[in-house]
């Protein structure tokens, strides 16, 4: 069942996407600002109650509903499986962003792309030089795909497979969503120290999504250059400050050719209206060193949504054969 809800979600999103702003986004920032407001008073075990309330809550209950309704009916506990993985999973999430960037530099006006770029990712993109305006797009976009498709898709299999339903999906975007949100309120508020929620949060997410990135590593190795995606990886990783996210670009970089990594635009003031409705301010703001490869060209964007397209594909086709087995089985 696992394949086929995936593969339903997949298509319902491409026809029909949630908007940017959508009543889910506004509901997530409602909820994890409302257990913020009412279970942390700023010591340690509060910031951890405050995340098992924020994340594992939701995770629990979607689990005990996928339970009950497959104990009485399959078919509502596939729709529900395909109902949040709608609105867990997919590209159409982040992929206007890329889109409208991408097109703007088809049409020669880098003006609307860096404007573009600057409204995603929090950044200053007025001075950037080109090949630096297209490797943030093109780590953002890694970044964005890892976060939106792969490492949902492989907690939904994981906590799939042990009869939780959407549980892993749950599960992953809330502990993703909480580290962006608590980042963005600790910077806001105390960007000299960040508060205890953040700093949790982070790590526990960093935690959770260890294995996932690796496996999307592993994906575009696979279907990239797989001897240079290694290698990358292996040396290049630590170019990084967070590993997660260097296993993945590392990866990405040698699976396509290109350099990545670098100085990075310096971010936008944290307290700006529009900071965590347009997406959280980065943290890995980028390293003086890069990757071997050939600077970034418009050619590359082409190259990285193939790359993440036939990774899908792969974990699809490995799933589908597993679902298969179990069939047979």
């Amino acid at each position: 069942m696992s394949f086929f809800a995936v593969l339903f979600a997949l298509m319902i999103e491409q026809v029909r996407p949630l908007p940017s702003e959508n009543w889910v986004h506004d509901g997530l920032i409602s909820w994890v600002g409302w257990t913020g407001r009412n279970f942390d008073a700023g010591r340690e075990r509060h910031a951890w109650v405050v995340w098992f309330v924020s994340v594992l809550v939701p995770a629990a209950i979607v689990a005990a509903l996928h339970i009950a309704l497959f104990s009485g009916n399959g078919v509502a506990a596939f729709a529900l499986d395909v109902l949040v993985l709608y609105l867990t999973l997919g590209f159409r999430q982040f992929s206007h962003h890329f889109t409208d960037i991408r097109k703007a530099l088809d049409e020669g006006d880098e003006l609307t792309a860096r404007r573009h770029l600057a409204q995603w990712c929090q950044l200053d993109a007025s001075d950037l030089p080109r090949s630096e305006l297209l490797r943030h797009v093109i780590e953002y976009s890694l970044l964005a795909a890892h976060r939106h498709v792969f490492g949902v898709f492989f907690w939904y299999v994981v906590l799939s497979s042990v009869g939780l339903g959407p549980a892993g999906a749950v599960l992953y975007r809330m502990a993703e969503f909480a580290s962006r949100y608590w980042s963005f309120k600790g910077k806001a508020l105390a960007p000299q120290a960040p508060d205890k929620s953040a700093l949790l949060s982070q790590r526990l997410f960093a935690a959770i999504d260890y294995l996932p990135s690796r496996l999307t590593a592993f994906g575009f190795a696979v279907v990239g250059n797989f001897e240079e995606a290694v290698n990358g990886w292996r040396r290049d990783a630590e170019l990084w400050p967070q590993a997660n996210e260097g296993v993945i670009l590392a990866a990405a970089a040698g699976a396509v050719g290109v350099r990545l990594g670098g100085e990075a635009a310096p971010p936008r003031p944290a307290g700006e209206v529009q900071a965590f409705e347009a997406g959280a301010p980065p943290d890995d703001a980028g390293a003086a060193a890069s990757t071997p490869g050939v600077d970034p060209q418009i050619g590359h964007l082409a190259s990285v949504v193939g790359l993440v397209w036939r990774s899908v594909v792969l974990w699809m086709l490995l799933l589908a054969l597993l679902t298969l087995a179990n069939l047979v089985g």
